[in-house]
C-alpha cells in the first residue's frame, strides 16, 4: 500500500490532516505543542486511492537523549517506511528557521517530498507565508485547510505520478457471528439450531487485535519495544510519554497481530490536564477496539485499586484479559508476591476465573514468549463454541444436582441453554420465572459454564429470558 508520511515542525496541523484523511479521530489534537510524540499510521483515503498514512511527531532540532531528542528518532524513523513526505507548515506564522532547516533536510532525502501550507482558510492572512513557502525549494507550495478539507484534492493531483498503478485492497470484516435480539426468543428449544456449527473456519491472516493498558511508568511501551524487536515508540523514566494509542502490526511464530501501546490510566480523579483526558479516552478506545487486552502490572504493586478498575472495566467491555506482572526479575520475595496476586484476583477480581498470569521483565526479553502463547490461548478460549446438544444434556443434569431455588413453593424450571455469540462466550438460558431467579444462582451457572466447558480466564455473558407459557393462547 501507498505510505505518505506528513511532517512538520509542532503545531502545524499534521494530526487534524492525518484524522481528515483516516476518516475518523485517531490521532489526539490540541492547541498545545508537541501533543504527538511516537508516529502512528492508519489506512486513509484521497479519493480514488487507498493509502497507509502516518502522523509524525514535530520536528524538534534536538538530537540529544531529551524527549525533544527521541521525538527526533520516532520521526526519522517514520520517514524510512514512507513513499512520499508532505512537508507541512503554517500559513498564518509565516516560515521560520526550524522550517527552513528541515526543508534542507528533507530535500536530502531519496523520497518525494510535497509542500503543504496548513491553516489558508483566510487568504489575506496567509497570502505572506504562502509567498515564504517557495523559497523553502520544494517545488510549488500546496495551499489547504486540514481543519476544513480544503486543498485534499490538491494533495492527491501532486501525489498521483506516484501512486502504484494497481492495488489490491482488502478490507476486515471481523464482526463475529451473532443472533439478533429479534430472533432470539425463536430458538428456545429448537433442537435444529446449533451456534457452533455456524462457525467459518478463521482466517489466520487477520490479526489477532492486543491492547496493551496498565497505569503510568509500569513497562507497557517497553514491551511493544522489546516484542517488536525494535524501537518503536519512545520510552523513559519518565511518567506519561505516550499520549496517543500506537498501533504496530507484527508477526510471530507465523500468526498476525496487531499491537496497540496506550497512555497510561490514572485515577479518574487525577486526571484534570485536558490532553490527558483525551489520552485516556483514545486508551479506553483501544480496549473497546482490542480482542484481547494485556494488563501490565509493576511487580512492585501489584493489582492495586486502579489497576483492578482497569482490569473491571476490561471485562465489562468483553474483552480477553492478560495480566503481566513487569520488573519480575528485581523481586526479591517472588513466593508472597505471587500469593499477593492470587488473593486479589480471587477477592477482588471473582467474576472471571483463572484469569491468565505471566511474570515478564520487558526490559531484559524474560517469559515475553510465554506471555504470547497466552495470548494465543485466551483468544481460542475468547472464540470457542458449545453445541448446543451438548449443553443442554448438561443443563438437566445441573438442575437435577442443584436446582433453582423455589418460587412460592413451586419449581423455577432451567428450560433450554443454548450459546448465541462469541467473542466472549455469550449464552441464553430459558426459565419459568427469569425475574425470581437470584444472582447468586445465575453465577453459579456462569461459574459451571467456565469449568465445565473449558472457558477459564474468559468473560462469559449469560442472558435470562422467560420461557413459553404452554397453557397460554
Amino acid at each position: 500500500m501507498f505510505t505518505l508520511a506528513i511532517v512538520g515542525r509542532p503545531n502545524v496541523g499534521k494530526s487534524t490532516l492525518f484524522n481528515r484523511m483516516a476518516g475518523k479521530q485517531l490521532a489526539i489534537v490540541d492547541n498545545t505543542p508537541g501533543i504527538t510524540r511516537d508516529w502512528r499510521e492508519a489506512e486513509g483515503h484521497l479519493f480514488d486511492q487507498t493509502i497507509r498514512v502516518i502522523d509524525t511527531a514535530g520536528l524538534e532540532e534536538s538530537f540529544d537523549d531529551s524527549i525533544k531528542g527521541r521525538m527526533r528518532k520516532q520521526t526519522e524513523a517514520a520517514l524510512k517506511q514512507a513513499d512520499a513526505i508532505l512537508f507541512l507548515v503554517d500559513g498564518r506564522s509565516g516560515i521560520t528557521p526550524l522550517d527552513s532547516h528541515f526543508a534542507g533536510f528533507l530535500r536530502k532525502q531519496n523520497v518525494p517530498v510535497i509542500l503543504g501550507v496548513n491553516k489558508c482558510e483566510n487568504e489575506r492572512v496567509t497570502q505572506a507565508g504562502e509567498a515564504e513557502a517557495y523559497g523553502l525549494g520544494l517545488g510549488n507550495p500546496i495551499a489547504l485547510s486540514a481543519a476544513h478539507g480544503h486543498g485534499i484534492e490538491d494533495i492527491y493531483y501532486a501525489l498521483e505520478p506516484y501512486f502504484p498503478a494497481e492495488e489490491d485492497i482488502e478490507e476486515d470484516h471481523d464482526k463475529g457471528t451473532y443472533i439478533s435480539d429479534d430472533d432470539l426468543d425463536a430458538l428456545e428449544g429448537n433442537k435444529d439450531f446449533d451456534f457452533a456449527a455456524l462457525g467459518e473456519e478463521e482466517d489466520l491472516s487477520k490479526p489477532i487485535k492486543i491492547a496493551i493498558v496498565g497505569r503510568p511508568n509500569v513497562g507497557k511501551s517497553t514491551l511493544l519495544n522489546t516484542l517488536v524487536k525494535e524501537e518503536r515508540v519512545m520510552t523513559g523514566p519518565e511518567a506519561g510519554i505516550t499520549r496517543d494509542a500506537i498501533a504496530v502490526d507484527w508477526c510471530h511464530n507465523d500468526r498476525n497481530f496487531r499491537l496497540v501501546d496506550t497512555a497510561g490510566l490514572r485515577k479518574k480523579a487525577k486526571v484534570q490536564d485536558k490532553i490527558e483526558k483525551m489520552s485516556v479516552e483514545d486508551s479506553m478506545r483501544a480496549i473497546r477496539l482490542a480482542q484481547v487486552v494485556i494488563l501490565v502490572l509493576d511487580s512492585s504493586a501489584i493489582l492495586d485499586k486502579q489497576d483492578l478498575q482497569i482490569a473491571e472495566h476490561v471485562i465489562n467491555e468483553g474483552r480477553a484479559l492478560i495480566i503481566a506482572v513487569n520488573k519480575w526479575d528485581i523481586v526479591e520475595d517472588r513466593n508472597e508476591a505471587l500469593e499477593q496476586l492470587q488473593y486479589k484476583l480471587d477477592t477482588s477480581l471473582a467474576q472471571v476465573k483463572d484469569v491468565p498470569t505471566v511474570t515478564i521483565s520487558a526490559l531484559k526479553d524474560k517469559n515475553t514468549g510465554t506471555l504470547m502463547d497466552e495470548v494465543i490461548n485466551i483468544y481460542n478460549v475468547w472464540n470457542r463454541r458449545v453445541s448446543t446438544g451438548q449443553m443442554n444434556r448438561w443443563l438437566a443434569a445441573l438442575e437435577s444436582r442443584n436446582p433453582a431455588p423455589l418460587v412460592r413453593g413451586r419449581p423455577n424450571r432451567l428450560k433450554y441453554l443454548t450459546q448465541i455469540k462469541n467473542r466472549p462466550p455469550t449464552f441464553a438460558i430459558w426459565v419459568s420465572r427469569p425475574k425470581e431467579l437470584p444472582p447468586a444462582y445465575r453465577r453459579y451457572i456462569t461459574n459451571s459454564i467456565r469449568k465445565d466447558f473449558d472457558l477459564p480466564g474468559s468473560p462469559i455473558r449469560l442472558l435470562v429470558r422467560a420461557s413459553k407459557n404452554p397453557y397460554k393462547g
